[in-house]
């Protein structure tokens, strides 16, 4: 198993940092970005979080002090635990895929009405890994796994109109990248093919009948996945002062406009009982993440309590109707293309968070983030459970000196059980931790 994952999909999805991974919890996305607002339930819109408000609302970004900058340096450690099991039959498989690890970066500087700056922030996503003797495996004698990352270069800007209003936006410039090694009946993966030519599509029909067969592309490296792509993404936001303690903010990140990830020619392969093995390129056909609009309020109800809720909408059921496929054989000759439908829902989110200023130096938080899972039973898959619900979190900042804060936040996801059409149980929970220093100067 990789020491450190990224992420997921075919049957996996993703989200990866420059030089990292994510696992999402909304979906494919995080609960929140940066320790202040994971602390806070998510809660993002309308409050002041640092530098990773440009990876929510942009605006947010302007309520830093004139003619200074600050520099953000963050790490998470996200835990999932995922267990998928098939009761009847007494089989059980745990994922391997239990420690992701989430470096953030951002720098900003305000001069005037004009904040500017650059950031990497993960996008979200989720992994797993079962061993290749698990029932997932199918008696291939391989593990079955799936990483997606998909990472961001940000480039924010923000600008304060009036006393009141101040508008932001954001450019991204996304990577993404797939490992992915899945075992199926033949007749399952006869059952994704939607079309298929050459040689290779004269080879279906007999390996429709195997006990087994794999899909396998992986460059075991634990920051990139055998298959590529880059791309663009934005944002726009605002937050609007009512009066000195209410604050309102809202967002809309845009789809993001990603090419189809490739693998280099003969980097992957289809293979079946009895020796079959080929070798070609796949091609995973427009990959993209979701829209998401939100909005929030924040109530500074004294000096020392702050008050904030956030209600997201992301786009699922434009980004996630089908999972596409397709493979060249650079052996065998022909392609086949496949498609998995997933059919994801829209998910609605609340984030309530509360931040209480214990003393001059200590700030303590605490928040949730309740969600309903996006994807229907009928097309879950435990390469990527992405199922998981509510989340409660708890959070401190410490003003270390003058110019220097550490914050840190803990989420705790409570397991969810589902059920696949096959009769597999897949369990998911976790425990997910986020750290940060400040410096301003």
């Amino acid at each position: 198993m990789k020491a450190t994952r990224k992420l997921f999909y075919l049957t996996p999805l993703c989200a990866l940092l420059a030089a990292g991974a994510a696992h999402a919890t909304n979906g494919m996305l995080m609960e929140g970005y940066g320790p202040i607002s994971t602390g806070m339930g998510g809660a993002s819109q309308a409050i002041d979080h640092g530098n990773a408000g440009m990876a929510q609302n942009p605006a947010t970004l302007g309520m830093m002090a004139d003619g200074t900058s600050r520099l953000d340096v963050a790490f998470g450690i996200l835990g999932p635990d995922v267990t998928s099991s098939i009761p009847a039959y007494g089989l059980t498989a745990e994922s391997g895929g239990t420690s992701y690890l989430m470096p953030a970066f951002g720098y900003t500087r305000r001069t005037g009405a004009l904040t500017y700056g650059l950031g990497i922030f993960a996008q979200g996503g989720m992994g797993t890994e079962y061993d290749a003797t698990s029932f997932l495996a199918m008696g291939s004698g391989s593990p079955v796994r799936s990483e997606l990352g998909v990472g961001n270069v940000i480039f924010p800007v923000a600008y304060q109109v009036n006393q009141a209003l101040t508008v932001g936006a954001t450019l991204k410039f996304m990577w993404s990248s797939l490992d992915l090694r899945m075992a199926a009946s033949g007749a399952q993966l006869a059952g994704m093919v939607t079309d298929a030519s050459g040689n290779l599509a004269m080879a279906l029909g007999p390996l429709s009948g195997a006990p087994w067969a794999r899909i396998d592309f992986s460059d075991d490296n634990d920051f990139t996945g055998e298959a590529k792509s880059t791309g663009f993404g934005a944002a726009l936001g605002a937050t609007y002062k009512v009066n000195k303690d209410v604050t309102l903010g809202a967002s809309y990140q845009f789809k993001s406009a990603l090419d189809d990830m490739e693998t280099g020619n003969g980097d992957a392969s289809i293979s079946a009982i009895g020796g079959f093995v080929d070798h070609g390129k796949i091609t995973v056909v427009d990959f993209q993440m979701p829209s998401v609009w939100a909005i929030g309020a924040s109530w500074q109800a004294s000096p020392s309590l702050l008050f904030a809720a956030d209600l997201k909408y992301i786009g699922w059921d434009d980004a996630m109707e089908s999972f596409k496929m397709r493979y060249d054989s650079v052996e065998m000759g022909g392609s086949v293309s496949f498609a998995m439908p997933q059919n994801w829902e829209n998910q609605t989110v609340l984030n309530l968070g509360v931040a209480w200023k214990a003393n001059d130096a200590l700030t303590l938080r605490a928040g949730m983030n309740l969600a309903d899972n996006p994807i229907p039973d009928a097309y879950v898959n435990p390469l990527f459970p992405a199922t998981v619900k509510n989340h409660y979190t708890l959070g401190l900042g410490y003003q270390v000196s003058k110019a220097g804060d550490f914050n840190m936040s803990v989420t705790m996801a409570p397991d969810v059980t589902v059920t696949t059409p096959d009769g597999i149980e897949i369990s998911h929970g976790q425990t997910n931790w986020q750290f940060m220093y400040s410096h301003r100067f």
